[in-house]
């Protein structure tokens, strides 16, 4: 098993950038819910939680429980989203841009802490403006930092679509978090969408009249 490491963080704390922040999005693929990014710096190899590595990898429970040392370790934190509505309307590579863009200005909002240096996950990824930064594809498996954000969005995120499974039950959405299993396809052929849908992603958007 590949585990992050502080490498790119000391190089780059090596150059004179301080409070680098790491920022990682969920929720890019499911068919329902917002996308939701999160953002960390980290300063020093005093905040590495052990255990961390890409959320993917991780039970719920194990998430959980990182989540809350990361959060209560790191100097500044934040979380960002972008709703399904903005998903349909700006497109989802947009809509991720925005929801990290959110979660630095959450960090930013909550800490008083700007970072000096981001470095993100995903080479699609626009650059964020003003800040100097650096974006590559895998980074939650190599990078502590962004592997650190991946779990604080993750749990973000779980934590919302179960909110919208009470509003919804029918979807079952605390079993799958919005993504396209058999039980939501089968429940979406039963009762249609509902207000968390996104209507511009398929099979959604057959339902959708007048798209």
């Amino acid at each position: 098993m590949i585990l992050p490491t502080l490498d790119l963080e000391k190089e780059l704390w090596a150059k004179g950038y301080k409070y680098i922040a790491g920022i990682d999005e969920v929720g890019r693929g499911p068919l329902a819910g917002p996308v939701v990014a999160g953002a960390l710096i980290i300063t020093s190899e005093e905040q590495v939680v052990d255990g961390v590595r890409d959320s993917k990898t991780l039970s719920e429970k194990r998430r959980e429980e990182l989540c809350k040392r990361i959060t209560e370790i790191t100097p500044a934190y934040g979380v960002g989203s972008a709703s399904n509505v903005e998903i349909d309307a700006l497109g989802i590579a947009n809509a991720v841009n925005l929801a990290m863009k959110r979660a630095i200005e959450a960090l930013i909002d909550s800490f008083n802490l700007k970072p000096d240096y981001l470095i993100i996950d995903g080479r699609s990824v626009k650059a964020l403006d003003q800040y100097e930064s650096f974006r590559m594809d895998k980074g939650d498996l190599n990078h502590y930092s962004i592997a650190a954000a991946s779990i604080i969005a993750k749990v973000a995120r779980d934590t919302q679509m179960k909110k919208y499974a009470l509003d919804f039950p029918v979807y079952g959405f605390e079993r799958h978090m919005g993504y396209g299993t058999k039980f939501h396809l089968d429940a979406l052929n039963t009762y249609g969408i509902s207000p968390i849908h996104r209507k511009s992603f398929s099979p959604v958007s057959k339902f959708v009249v007048n798209l």
